[in-house]
């Protein structure tokens, strides 16, 4: 009887409600879109892990040692960046890249952005010209730093030659320790010419040309339409086009390796090269991963303030 008593006075289970039931369908339906979506990316994020992330750990631990290549390596902590921070090779490689910079953006910008301009109206042969401007982006950079060695030669160089004609100063381009990042930086902004053109035409072509239209209506000149209607609602691409030039320009190196290999006399020579040389010619592994790493802070931080500051001009339509 009391055994009765107490199933009795038992509780009764609580059935499922059916928000539950939903709520754990859904929970079943997220995770087997994220099975699938991790089983596609599967091809792609395996390298990514195996060719980036760890290379990258690795780096990040042999910074910390002391490593020629060839014996064990030796724990010295932060001893490398010590080091990198106080030598002057270190600041005088990230001014020569910066300079780098300074001068070639300027010039594949207002470069892209005229032939953007221009090659945006109907003109005849128009898909030529595209394709024709377009290609040095896909030829390789040790053809074009060739190519531009070439141009560039100081005894007979088609440049100093015309210059020559012209009764124009023949500076000694790569040669000449003034001269030899003004050489890096023509080839540079040739060859990227191409990149940043297709970027800001593809920008233009989303400019409605009814604005045109109504500021024309409201009086104003062709240079007005630029600045008031195209600058600001080329925004967007301009942003994309100076985060990725930022990035790139801050890890030059093919160029300036095959056109003065750092020289002449250090003249030329930018962090990438230098990490190559740190690594490959005095065997001091653990400071070019430190090398590298600072590169790496520089440019986040770079990128991070320009994502930031892009909210005061980049407008989106």
């Amino acid at each position: 009887m009391a055994s009765d008593q107490i199933v009795r006075d038992r509780p009764a289970a609580t059935p499922p409600r059916p928000q539950d039931g939903r709520r754990s369908a859904r929970r079943r339906s997220r995770l087997r879109t994220a099975g699938w979506a991790m089983f596609f990316l599967l091809p792609s994020g395996v390298p990514l892990l195996l060719f980036t992330f760890v290379p990258m750990v690795s780096s990040a631990w042999v910074s910390l040692h002391e490593w020629n290549l060839i014996s064990e390596m030796q724990w010295v902590g932060f001893a490398n960046y010590a080091h990198l921070l106080t030598d002057p090779t270190t600041r005088e490689v990230f001014g020569h890249t910066v300079l780098y910079i300074v001068g070639y953006f300027p010039l594949v910008y207002a470069g892209g952005l005229a032939l953007a301009v221009v090659l945006n109206r109907r003109l005849a042969g128009r898909t030529f010209f595209r394709a024709a401007y377009f290609l040095p982006v896909v030829t390789s950079w040790v053809v074009v730093a060739l190519v531009w060695q070439w141009l560039l030669n100081p005894s007979n160089g088609l440049v100093n030659q015309i210059l020559g004609f012209l009764n124009l100063p023949q500076p000694g381009w790569w040669t000449d320790p003034s001269w030899a990042m003004a050489s890096v930086i023509l080839a540079s902004a040739w060859k990227d010419l191409g990149f940043v053109m297709v970027i800001l035409l593809a920008g233009l072509q989303t400019i409605p040309q009814e604005l045109y239209e109504a500021a024309r209506i409201d009086g104003a000149s062709a240079w007005q339409q630029f600045r008031r209607v195209t600058l600001p609602l080329l925004s967007p691409s301009t942003f994309f086009v100076v985060v990725i030039s930022l990035i790139n320009g801050f890890q030059v190196f093919d160029q300036v390796y095959v056109m003065t290999g750092g020289g002449p006399a250090g003249s030329s020579q930018v962090v990438v090269g230098q990490i190559y040389e740190l690594t490959f010619r005095y065997g001091r592994a653990g400071e070019a991963s430190a090398l590298s790493w600072l590169l790496f802070a520089v440019i986040l931080a770079v990128t991070a303030v320009q994502i930031r500051g892009q909210r005061k001009w980049v407008h989106y339509a």
